[in-house]
């Protein structure tokens, strides 16, 4: 099978490229074969031989567009088969960067508008100043060609979202959307007090999802990429010692406000052209603050997230839901209303589950799988989990809420960590009754059974999870140890999918399994 090298303590949640590397093809061996629990379904290799495919749009009925993360290639495959590589753009790869996200418009036979999501690069900073980045942020134009895991080798606003145009045979660039916060080397000397001068460089926390919703908006998920402002619900920033007295920059480039570079940790919902709707749900809070901070919050559906890799609208009720991946503790599955605040990172998990966020964030003693010095950090030194609150009280109150704002608690989560990967509803039941647009939830870990896969019911009213097992009836499944299932057995779908990145329905009626760790893309399927 692939082999993963063993993550290093406060390792990303995603087991992606800068988490794993092929073993050498002599010594390779084959992934394990997927298997589901239901013996009236089976499961076949719809593609393989990718590289890091990461998420898949249909084109037609055997015809479908794959993006492959780590070589920047958006690749045609026609009944099982790829045809030929149509954009290679020249990403950067390292960590979860790369090309991350694709959506087709809802009227995409007429305008053949395909949208990308992607991490363009730069040239490395010298070593001499390796805190600032040579651009600030990339070519208006894409490049395209080689590729690099240069960490470092990124501009300020090194990720992006772009409109193409498909041709038949190619996607011709047509104009940016927006870009946003990718640089991260928080060790530097500036500001002073960050406490932050033993953090490395990083690249994680991107999001990229890309999704068009029931009422022709994009919708684009970005995780925090390390921020600490006021989208990550610290209102005067991470070190200040009395609000609103005292404010302090996020990092080096400012903040806590949601600038260009600190417009993190959230939803965002354009217009096709990357225009903002006038009926997001705090543009008139946006409209009062102004300027290019209030223009951004002008964008935002939702915010207060720390890292997703999977959003998708429920097809009877239209509503959104997300994946959201705990550091340590609390993976979420949330039902995203407009102006949602998540909470992080304040909270994670029920409110009323604060005391066990702190406790297990705060955890230096037990040893852990992978982390043999226990738990602590929250990944940012600037703002420990010894700063968590103690009481729901306290966690909601230090809550950064913009007008408008409401604070949504999960409708399930998992006390620690599970990393859940890509999310998809099945549209219609082409797989039986019992799925019928029902919601499954991919796995970010291949040493979880396998990979992953979760399926989960939704009540009548399209609102909350229907749980099975009494021990879920408090929605918490309360597992033993991260990347462990227990409460949540009666949740399992199948195994050995390896890293889901993507879980889509496709136009047979059939569950799409995109498996980045595998180079594979699996169909899940009916018995006749």
């Amino acid at each position: 099978m692939i082999r993963l090298i063993r993550p290093r303590r406060r390792a990303i949640v995603f087991a992606l490229v800068a988490a794993f590397s092929l073993a050498p093809a002599a010594e390779a061996q084959a992934p394990p074969t997927p298997t589901v629990l239901d013996r009236n379904l089976a499961v076949r290799t719809a593609v393989s031989g990718l590289v890091t495919p990461v998420s898949i749009a249909f084109l037609g009925g055997n015809d479908m567009l794959v993006l492959e993360k780590n070589t920047g290639m958006v690749k045609r495959v026609v009944n099982g088969a790829v045809q030929n590589t149509v954009l290679d753009l020249a990403v950067n790869n390292a960590s979860e960067r790369g090309l991350l996200g694709i959506a087709l418009h809802p009227h995409f036979l007429t305008n053949g508008f395909v949208y990308l999501f992607w991490s363009c690069q730069a040239p490395p900073p010298p070593d001499s100043n390796p805190f600032v980045p040579t651009q600030g942020r990339c070519a208006e134009t894409p490049e395209t060609g080689a590729d690099t895991d240069n960490i470092l080798a990124v501009p300020l606003l090194g990720n992006r979202v772009d409109r193409f145009v498909w041709d038949g045979s190619a996607l011709r660039f047509d104009r940016n959307l927006i870009m946003l916060r990718s640089f991260q080397h928080d060790g530097a000397p500036d500001p002073p007090g960050q406490n932050d001068s033993t953090q490395p460089p990083r690249g994680n926390h991107d999001g990229g999802v890309l999704r068009f919703g029931p009422d022709g908006r994009l919708y684009v998920i970005v995780g925090d990429t390390g921020r600490r402002g006021q989208l990550q619900n610290l209102p005067c920033g991470p070190t200040a010692t009395a609000c609103p007295g005292q404010v302090t920059p996020d990092d080096q480039f400012g903040g806590p406000e949601p600038d260009d570079a600190h417009l993190t940790g959230v939803i965002l919902r354009l217009n096709d052209d990357g225009g903002t709707p006038a009926d997001n749900p705090f543009f008139s809070a946006g409209a009062t603050i102004g300027g290019e901070v209030g223009e951004n919050v002008q964008k935002i559906f939702a915010y207060g997230i720390r890292n997703s890799f999977g959003i998708a609208f429920d097809p009877k009720s239209g509503d959104l839901w997300e994946q959201e991946n705990g550091d340590d503790s609390f993976s979420e599955l949330n039902r995203v209303e407009p102006g949602m605040n998540s909470g992080w990172v304040q909270i994670m998990g029920p409110p009323e589950r604060i005391n066990q966020f702190k406790a297990i964030e705060t955890d230096t003693t037990v040893p852990r799988p992978f982390t043999p010095a226990g738990y602590f950090g929250l990944q940012q030194l600037r703002w420990p989990p010894t700063f968590i609150g103690i009481t729901p009280e306290e966690g909601l109150s230090r809550m950064f809420m913009l007008p408008g704002a409401h604070y949504s608690a999960p409708e399930l989560s998992w006390k620690f960590e599970v990393a859940p990967g890509g999310i998809g509803f099945l549209k219609g039941g082409k797989l039986g009754s019992r799925y019928r647009n029902d919601l499954f939830v991919g796995g970010a870990r291949d040493f979880l059974e396998g990979g992953h896969i979760f399926h989960l019911d939704l009540n009548r009213a399209r609102t909350k999870i229907k749980v099975h097992d009494r021990r879920l009836r408090d929605r918490v499944a309360d597992n033993l140890n991260k990347w462990e299932i227990t409460e949540s057995e009666s949740l399992l779908f199948g195994r050995n999918f390896g890293v889901g990145t993507d879980i889509q329905t496709g136009p047979n009626g059939n569950l799409f399994v995109v498996s980045l760790s595998h180079g594979a893309i699996y169909e899940i399927f009916r018995r006749r």
